[in-house]
């Protein structure tokens, strides 16, 4: 869809001739480092070409209206700009009116009201950000056009507490920081409790990232999610007994391995094995990426699933089927599912001479073994939010 056509549906919409300002949050993938977010630790995500797309005006008024193209059937959601606390009949909508709250919590000067337009090119129930990219996006729109100058990290924070408090899912940061600080050709090793990070050169050379999604819808808020953290929570009280540490991230695997006998419950042992060894995987992955060892990269990625499917059990027969077919094509250098799981995508490393033998065997594969089709993307690591001109890819 170019942006002439999301310019015609703004304005039939809203009834109006207004030219609309357009932004851009793209979603992400997370090469290595899942479940360690909200446990202290590392991840290295990377924001992506497919997001979600943003054509606002300010209104005269202090109303403010929302429409999603994705949700057509849920027509224009209204509320104004007093009256922006959560609203369940809200639906979709309650992701761009919390950043409107907590800019509003902040004392940012949020002085017209808003007609937005939203129009994503993510697969809903995905796992590749749908959520944060609405909330970035929103986020660049309400700083750029009023002038609020607030800094892109603080930007993410309010996202953050969007999921957290507003929404209420115990989801950690990085969906936020990929989604608004984005490096074209780049991926962020970020240490998710103090938020250093760099930016990762990504030199696939003769292979592409390929993003299989298992087209088995999950809702984050009523998944295992939430439940996993406080299995991690429960692990962490366990080892600060004689332990001084703030986060399972801070734990190495060798130091784990000399006190996991203090984690009364054995569930909660494998909750943080997972995120302790993924933790150090992560750390491994950059120093690879950095030598250019693709080979070990994707070995990593390979023993990363294993573990988040033995150890974290967040992947099932969906992800489970994609992944252990595409270790067996000719060309993979890794795979492994990425985002919280419980459904959502996997991601491939492989070999451009093989990328299309790679989809049709490992969909024939997964059409037998589920029932259905999944459907395959090339990822490219894009920039991340902003305002943009040009075609919508």
């Amino acid at each position: 869809m170019n942006l002439s056509a999301l310019i015609t549906e703004f304005q039939t919409i809203y009834n109006t001739t207004d030219k609309p300002r357009i932004f851009f949050g793209p979603g992400r993938i997370n090469l290595i480092g899942e479940h360690t977010d909200y446990n202290g630790g590392h991840v290295f995500p990377a924001a992506i070409s497919f997001g979600t797309y943003a054509l606002v005006r300010k209104r005269g008024d202090n109303k403010l209206r929302f429409y999603s193209m994705n949700f057509p059937n849920d027509g224009v959601k209204e509320c104004t700009l007093d009256v922006t606390e959560y609203n369940k009949s809200d639906g979709w909508a309650n992701f761009p009116k919390g950043m409107i709250f907590y800019f509003q919590k902040m004392g940012c000067e949020i002085n017209s009201g808003l007609d937005i337009l939203y129009y994503g090119n993510i697969p809903n129930g995905a796992g590749l950000s749908s959520s944060a990219s609405v909330e970035m996006v929103t986020g660049i729109l309400l700083n750029e056009l009023f002038h609020l100058q607030l800094d892109r990290i603080k930007i993410v924070q309010i996202g953050q507490k969007v999921e957290n408090e507003y929404i209420g899912v115990n989801s950690g940061i990085m969906d936020q920081f990929a989604i608004m600080m984005g490096k074209k050709d780049h991926a962020i090793h970020l240490h998710t409790e103090t938020l250093t990070y760099h930016y990762a050169p990504i030199q696939l050379s003769d292979h592409s990232i390929i993003i299989i999604n298992t087209n088995k819808q999950r809702a984050l808020a009523d998944s295992k999610y939430n439940e996993r953290q406080a299995e991690c929570k429960a692990a962490l009280t366990d080892l600060q007994t004689e332990l001084n540490v703030d986060h399972l991230a801070q734990i190495t695997p060798e130091k784990f391995e000399q006190y996991k006998h203090l984690i009364k419950d054995s569930v909660h042992v494998k909750r943080a094995k997972h995120v302790i060894y993924e933790n150090d995987r992560t750390k491994k992955a950059l120093i690879s990426l950095q030598e250019g060892n693709l080979v070990q990269f994707g070995q990593l990625i390979n023993e990363s699933h294993i573990s988040l499917q033995n150890d974290y059990e967040v992947t099932g027969l969906e992800l489970d089927t994609i992944v252990h077919t595409a270790w067996d094509q000719q060309g993979i250098i890794g795979s492994r599912m990425t985002g919280a799981g419980f459904g959502g995508c996997a991601i491939a490393i492989v070999a451009n001479d093989y990328v299309e033998s790679f989809k049709t065997n490992v969909n024939q594969k997964y059409v037998a073994t589920v029932g259905y089709e999944a459907t395959f993307y090339t990822a490219k690591i894009d920039h991340g939010a902003r305002e943009i001109l040009g075609e919508v890819k």
